[in-house]
């Protein structure tokens, strides 16, 4: 159907509002979250009813680049590298039950083990809180674990001991904190910053 000039305008001026309320089309945000404006990578997305924090790179060259290093640390670690400290962290899926893996870095500090969560609430802390328990692999070496989480209160020697060890990695995710932030900056934090404590159940091959 042919329109006229005018037709076109008013058309235009109704989709208007809604491309404007749409996500740009280069950040993928999880269901629930908004993707922030943020220009540099990365970019904080945060869900807009509970403020959680969840930090996604902000472009589609941050986002190959984030995968590219998972990989390359996840394929070492598998072949019984450990990348400063990096193990294969495996959890079902609190959806589909199926097992998920993600490298991390397991961090010890008085003789207890702890996984930190430098981009927040991600999909692998979500799926540990539901299940509980999980495997860190290096190599054919499989470690089962249970897991609780650590309260706000107790983070900042965590976090603080996690910088001084691996900031030259995840400094970015740390909004410019580093092992010498004062303790209130860190308490300030550490609500964006799931820590886990682990417990080791078993261990096999």
């Amino acid at each position: 159907m042919k329109r006229s000039p005018k037709q076109w305008r008013d058309l235009a001026a109704q989709d208007a509002p809604r491309a404007a309320t749409q996500a740009p089309a280069e950040v993928q945000a999880p269901a629930g979250v908004q993707a922030s404006a943020a220009t540099r990578v990365p970019a904080a997305v945060q869900a807009a009813a509970t403020g959680v924090r969840y930090v996604v790179p902000g472009s589609a060259f941050g986002r190959r680049a984030m995968n590219v290093l998972n990989s390359a640390v996840a394929w070492l670690t598998r072949r019984g590298v450990s990348v400063w400290g990096s193990r294969v962290l495996y959890v079902r899926g609190r959806s589909t039950g199926e097992l998920r893996s993600n490298p991390v870095n397991v961090l010890t500090v008085d003789d207890r083990r702890y996984l930190v969560a430098p981009r927040g609430h991600t999909q692998w802390v979500r799926n540990l809180r539901v299940a509980g328990q999980g495997e860190l692999r290096v190599g054919r070496r499989i470690e089962r674990f249970t897991a609780a989480e650590v309260a706000d209160a107790d983070k900042p020697p965590i976090l603080r001991a996690y910088l001084r060890r691996w900031r030259f990695e995840v400094g970015a995710f740390f909004d410019g904190a580093g092992p010498d932030a004062p303790e209130p900056r860190l308490l300030e934090m550490a609500p964006g910053y799931p820590v886990f404590v682990l417990v080791a159940a078993e261990t096999g091959r």
